[in-house]
């Protein structure tokens, strides 16, 4: 699904955790001052959905909250994909690490 933002073989960074992503996504000039606060608020959202799901403590896991991360996922990866293709290779590879955090309620706490 992701690998529109696949780049040329060799050329892998090492994935990134919630705060470095963030802090990428304010560094690019991919993206404009409203478009990323509208994209700052919608992680916060998704990150308070994780934080009461964690909190709660139901036995259940946490894939109803898998389409709502791959959606936002997506819609970055195209918000910077044309101007920041290095920023769109490294969130293409760090997919996973991130969901691995996000649904690991000890990941995730000391993330965040």
């Amino acid at each position: 699904m992701f690998a529109l933002a696949a780049g040329c073989a060799g050329e892998t960074e090492p994935p990134l955790d919630v705060p470095a992503l963030k802090a990428r996504l304010r560094d690019t000039n991919a993206i404009g001052a409203f478009t990323k606060l509208a994209l700052k608020n919608q992680v916060d959202d998704l990150l308070q959905q994780f934080r009461v799901h964690h909190q709660s403590g139901q036995k259940t896991g946490v894939a109803p909250l898998r389409q709502p991360y791959d959606m936002l996922a997506l819609k970055t990866l195209c918000l910077v994909q044309d101007s920041d293709p290095s920023l769109a290779r490294t969130i293409s590879g760090s997919l996973e690490a991130i969901w691995g955090i996000l649904a690991d309620p000890e990941k995730f706490n000391s993330a965040t």
